[in-house]
């Protein structure tokens, strides 16, 4: 080991209990931010489409699609963000990258809440939400990678699952809260109205959220493993080879692909989907949503748990096999108009928490495939490519099959199939990663 030039070399830092927690907090409080203003865009789709991508004569498909497209082009850039800001928090360290990304996370979601419309400015308006939707992209992908490796590498032992876990637990309270916030409005709010002003309400919201948690993470001490890494200043040195770290995200991103193409397809786009298929009002489109969402954080930290004893295969394996094999039959009881509410209910909820469980581990999973100089890119990389294509992708495939195809089964083949195909990769993993200590 090479001791710093600086001068003697500290004592190896610890995570105390106390500083877990807020590291817990102020990792999680990004996610939330995030995941609610993609869930806010993903139920209010068809008004978006209205009043930013349907000029007179266009079509409301037409439109849909044009806004699931922007909605792709965001997770699009998810990868470039967690290259560039992957790099900065692999080097600088994560607390400071971290409070970059939330302001621009912010200031992006903010901003639409403000935007006008296609009757304001034209053609213009959708360019400006497709640039502001780039933004968003740029900062998500540097929000994973980093709340990770702090949730992670501040985690006591043999709680690094559930301390993960963390991560997609606070994205169903974000996805739950953007339902909640869309339902209410839609409640006190008349048609006129919610397409009028009120859509914007959720995206403004986001501002004194931002608030809070640049607060949070501003207090945020550095992660244990990335003070360690500064102390040895050979670090830089033993970073692992390119191909190695090129291999490990193409096999991460295969091991989260059923759980990036179910959960979207079960928590946000099915809202548009049940209204513009099967002619769901906008209520009962955001009721069987939060259904959905309820399923999935109630298993996410149970799932989490229990990887930290039996370990991450095990628990992913069983969520990735359960979508597989259910999501047809779960669909078609939704679809069937004689299925009782309560059984409709019963499967959306079910369909849900089968995502979870490939959802509380999987962070946990990551931060494991990747040493500390590189983790924070990695998994964030890693993430990101599987959120781009089969996440971001989501709503734009299955809205365009459909329409061309006249087949309502499409969401529940395109979620079993990218789960059939994630069960290859999730055999790679070894059964008693969870028991080592980060590299």
């Amino acid at each position: 080991m090479t001791t710093p030039a600086t001068g003697p070399v500290p004592p190896p830092v610890t995570a105390r209990p106390a500083r877990s927690r807020r590291a817990l907090v102020a990792g999680s409080v990004g996610n939330f931010i995030e995941w609610y203003e993609f869930g806010v865009y993903g139920y209010f789709a068809t008004v978006i489409a209205a009043h930013f991508f349907t000029p007179e004569g266009g079509s409301e498909v037409e439109a849909l699609v044009k806004t699931y497209a922007s909605f792709a082009l965001a997770f699009f850039f998810r990868p470039v963000g967690a290259a560039l800001f992957g790099r900065l928090g692999d080097r600088i360290g994560r607390r400071p990258t971290l409070i970059l990304v939330i302001c621009l996370m912010t200031a992006a979601t903010t901003l639409i809440g403000a935007l006008p419309t296609y009757a304001s400015i034209g053609a213009a308006a959708p360019w400006l939400l497709t640039l502001l939707r780039i933004l968003q992209g740029l900062s998500a992908g540097g929000e994973f990678g980093g709340a990770v490796s702090v949730m992670t590498e501040f985690a006591p032992p043999g709680r690094r699952g559930l301390y993960g876990a963390w991560q997609s637990f606070t994205v169903a309270l974000g996805l739950l809260a953007g339902a909640g916030a869309a339902a209410l409005l839609a409640t006190v709010l008349t048609t006129s109205q919610l397409n009028g002003w009120g859509w914007r309400v959720p995206f403004l919201l986001t501002l004194p959220l931002g608030l809070v948690a640049l607060w949070l993470r501003l207090r945020l001490d550095e992660t244990p493993a990335f003070a360690s890494a500064v102390v040895e200043k050979s670090a830089p040195a033993r970073r692992p080879p390119a191909g190695e770290t090129v291999r490990a995200v193409a096999l991460g991103a295969g091991r989260l692909m059923g759980w990036s193409a179910a959960g979207y397809t079960f928590l946000v786009v099915l809202p548009s989907y049940l209204q513009s298929t099967l002619n769901a009002t906008f209520q009962q489109a955001l009721v069987a949503t939060v259904l959905a969402n309820l399923g999935f954080a109630a298993s996410i930290l149970p799932a989490g748990a229990v990887s930290d004893r039996i370990g991450r295969r095990t628990v992913m394996v069983a969520g990735a096999l359960l979508v597989a094999v259910l999501a047809l039959p779960l669909l078609n009881l939704v679809q069937d108009p004689g299925t009782p509410t309560y059984a409709k209910g019963a499967a959306l909820f079910g369909a849900g928490a089968a995502v979870g469980l490939m959802a509380g581990p999987g962070p946990a999973m990551l931060a494991e495939m990747f040493p500390t100089t590189v983790r924070y890119t990695g998994l964030g990389l890693a993430y990101a490519l599987s959120n781009a294509v089969f996440s971001g992708c989501a709503g734009l495939i299955i809205t365009q099959v459909v329409e061309r195809t006249g087949n309502a089964d499409i969401p529940a083949y395109y979620a079993a199939a990218a789960c059939a195909v994630s069960l290859a990769a999730l055999l790679t993993l070894r059964g008693e990663a969870h028991h080592r200590a980060l590299r």
